[in-house]
């Protein structure tokens, strides 16, 4: 069942790298306060790269002018990947923390995991944006195709907070 608004956001491990390299971020310690997250099926995919990321570099300074503290981006890869691309999108200079999904399991807790073999993504992630607060999901919209990005950008999830 896919997570929408009023639910509480399930307790899963991401992770990123830090100085001694990859660890583990809880996602109970992120979903304090106020958190535009979003989540997308690859790093260096198209659509990702090129339009989805960059909605929301473009935003951050108004989630935060908002009250959001944080901005944290989900991809089903892994932890290296997941910095490469952040590092390459503009996104760490921006403060949005891209966290790396590698197997999966938060995917599949939120409900939102897809497969589509003929342009190799198996068991990734569903294009979305939610607005959490609390850790109780406000706000949830999710793609009907992953190839576009419309509700899940970030101008239409900043509409929400």
């Amino acid at each position: 069942m896919t997570i929408t608004a009023g639910d509480k956001l399930p307790q899963g491990q991401l992770l990123r790298v830090g100085e001694a390299g990859p660890e583990t971020v809880d996602t109970a310690d992120l979903m304090q306060g106020k958190v535009a997250l979003f989540g997308l099926p690859g790093a260096f995919t198209g659509t990702c790269t090129n339009a989805h990321m960059p909605s929301f570099v473009r935003s951050a300074d108004a989630f935060r002018a908002k009250g959001v503290s944080r901005i944290v981006c989900i991809t089903v890869n892994d932890p290296f990947v997941a910095k490469a691309w952040a590092d390459q999108t503009g996104a760490t200079e921006a403060g949005i923390e891209v966290l790396a999904d590698a197997d999966g399991s938060m995917t599949k807790a939120l409900g939102l995991d897809f497969t589509a073999p003929p342009v190799g993504f198996f068991g990734r992630c569903k294009r979305f944006a939610a607005y959490v607060q609390d850790g109780v999901v406000k706000s949830m919209d999710v793609e009907d195709s992953p190839g576009t990005c419309s509700v899940s950008a970030g101008e239409a999830l900043l509409e929400k907070v």
